[in-house]
């Protein structure tokens, strides 16, 4: 493991409100230890996908301040020390699975020769030997995940950040790429990973965060988190919590106030 007194990540502060008005991080704090394998839970609009956003610098923060083992979120330290698989491919339609590794080995500053051998490496790692020259619109969903993984770690980040990773994967590529992610900390890689899937975050997770509207509600490891909120399973946890907060704002919420009614008997 990476030792390290730096944390990999950290955010003080962190605020993102929306043209709309939208509040989507609430200064939000998080740090998360430089080797850690780290889990964000929450719900759709919790506000993962604009934390990832944030700290890949996509977006411009409210307030507040980020830094990726001790370099501002903002620089190009620390966008070259980032691997992001996101949610959703976006993998460009005209480019082939190798042509796609040596392109972004070349935005991180890689020589052609370093990106190729690279490139060459990773597809063995993934398993896509055989799709080497297929353009991406022609790969299965399950290869998709794959090259997003291997263009992810292309450039040897070390902060990995993996949303929904297995998200409609079949559950044999789903534990495959469990084994090679478990291989990737081991040798001392950060990982954040968001994830809906309750049971991967607590096979994999060293510690999880729980979010909900924009905030941190609980950190802990899983066992630490089931004996707090005194739970048998992390999804009581999570009902306890980011489900419990939800509907906390929902019963806020001002209702329809009473139609009027009449004093008059028919």
């Amino acid at each position: 493991m990476e030792a390290s007194s730096t944390p990999a990540l950290s955010l003080r502060r962190v605020t993102k409100r929306y043209d709309d008005g939208t509040l989507a991080l609430d200064e939000l704090d998080l740090e998360v230890p430089a080797g850690r394998f780290f889990g964000l839970l929450g719900p759709n609009g919790a506000g993962k996908t604009t934390l990832i956003s944030a700290v890949c610098n996509l977006l411009r923060l409210t307030e507040g301040e980020i830094t990726v083992f001790g370099h501002p979120g903002a620089s190009m330290e620390a966008r070259r020390l980032i691997g992001i698989a996101e949610q959703e491919p976006n993998l460009d339609r005209f480019l082939t699975v190798f042509e796609t590794l040596v392109y972004h080995g070349g935005y991180y500053g890689m020589s052609g020769a370093a990106a190729g051998e690279r490139a060459e490496e990773m597809i063995d790692v993934f398993d896509l030997r055989a799709k080497r020259d297929v353009r991406a619109p022609k790969l299965s969903g399950g290869m998709r995940r794959r090259l997003l993984l291997a263009r992810a770690l292309l450039h040897e980040p070390r902060l990995v950040i993996l949303d929904e990773p297995t998200a409609g994967v079949d559950l044999e590529l789903r534990h495959e790429l469990w084994r090679y992610i478990r291989r990737l900390h081991e040798r001392g890689t950060t990982i954040l990973l968001t994830t809906h899937y309750l049971e991967e975050a607590e096979a994999l997770c060293e510690e999880i965060a729980l979010i909900g509207g924009g905030r941190i509600m609980a950190r802990d490891t899983a066992a630490g988190l089931k004996e707090t909120f005194d739970a048998a399973t992390l999804e009581d946890v999570y009902m306890k919590t980011v489900a419990a907060g939800r509907r906390d704002l929902l019963d806020e919420t001002p209702a329809e106030p009473p139609a009027p009614t009449g004093s008059s008997a028919s």
